[in-house]
């Protein structure tokens, strides 16, 4: 089984920036195509970015391009989710997830979420 952690969630005043970290364990990340989503109470669950396993290859909800960037360092086992000009519509809890192969929208596997708020 393939393990993620999120981590770097927090609370930001809007116009701000943070990086969301995901740690993966257990099987040979560099095999796992990886993204992001994110869900807002009473909403469901919103797909942010992927990129593919090698980094080559990135995609992004049109709500965040310009803004967010997801980049992956295969040799750390890492995802990362940089975010920037933070508005108070990204609060949300944002997941980590892997699939074996390309993007899809199908994900095997899921990390717990960090929380993060937007707001002055």
């Amino acid at each position: 089984q393939l393990q993620l952690v999120e981590s770097g969630g927090g609370l930001v005043q809007p116009g701000g920036s943070l990086r969301l970290s995901c740690a993966a364990s257990g099987l040979p990340f560099e095999n796992f195509a990886a993204g992001w989503y994110r869900q807002a109470p009473g909403r469901e669950r919103e797909g942010v970015s992927c990129i593919s396993s090698s980094g080559d290859s990135t995609k992004y909800a049109n709500s965040v391009k310009g803004r967010f960037t997801i980049s992956r360092d295969n040799d750390k086992n890492t995802v990362y989710l940089q975010m920037n000009n933070l508005k108070p519509e990204d609060t949300a809890d944002y997941y980590c997830a892997a699939v074996y192969g390309p993007c899809s929208n199908y994900y095997d596997y899921w990390g717990q979420g960090t929380q993060v708020t937007v707001s002055s």
